[in-house]
């Protein structure tokens, strides 16, 4: 198994209220030239968490950082003009803050990241330090 030592979030700069799938988002990875979905995790709209890549897997979602993390991606993150947006549900709000605790207590010493902590890009568009304080380790 890897060492996993960050989470790291991201959205699927989609617009908001508009679906995407598991499916959608591999297209595009391998029209992109992966190998399969680069996320670990996607969050649905209407809360409902999808296994993407396998855990034991690097995944492809955040250069330098990926041997070494699990990526969850929440389906959303721009606004109807495509702004960046937080656009999450009450219901990815809930699932993503219920998948980072369980990947937290499987890898306790994994700190939780955007992916604009990393990239110069606005996804996941809301700033997950203060949103995951209590969630990271200092």
């Amino acid at each position: 198994m890897r060492t996993i030592s960050e989470i790291i979030i991201h959205c699927s700069a989609t617009p908001e209220g508009k679906p995407f799938t598991i499916a959608d988002i591999d297209q595009w990875h391998r029209q992109r030239g992966f190998r399969c979905i680069g996320y670990h995790f996607v969050i649905y709209l209407d809360g409902s968490v999808h296994a993407g890549r396998p855990i034991a897997e690097s995944g492809a979602h955040c250069q330098g950082h990926n041997a070494h993390s699990i990526g969850i991606c929440y389906v959303g993150g721009l606004d109807s003009l495509g702004q960046p947006k937080d656009t999450r549900t009450p219901a990815q709000k809930t699932s993503l803050v219920k998948l980072v605790n369980q990947l937290k207590n499987e890898y306790p010493n994994a700190k939780v990241h955007g992916h604009n902590e990393y990239a110069n890009k606005a996804c996941p568009c809301f700033d997950v330090q203060e949103e995951f304080h209590k969630t990271r380790k200092t």
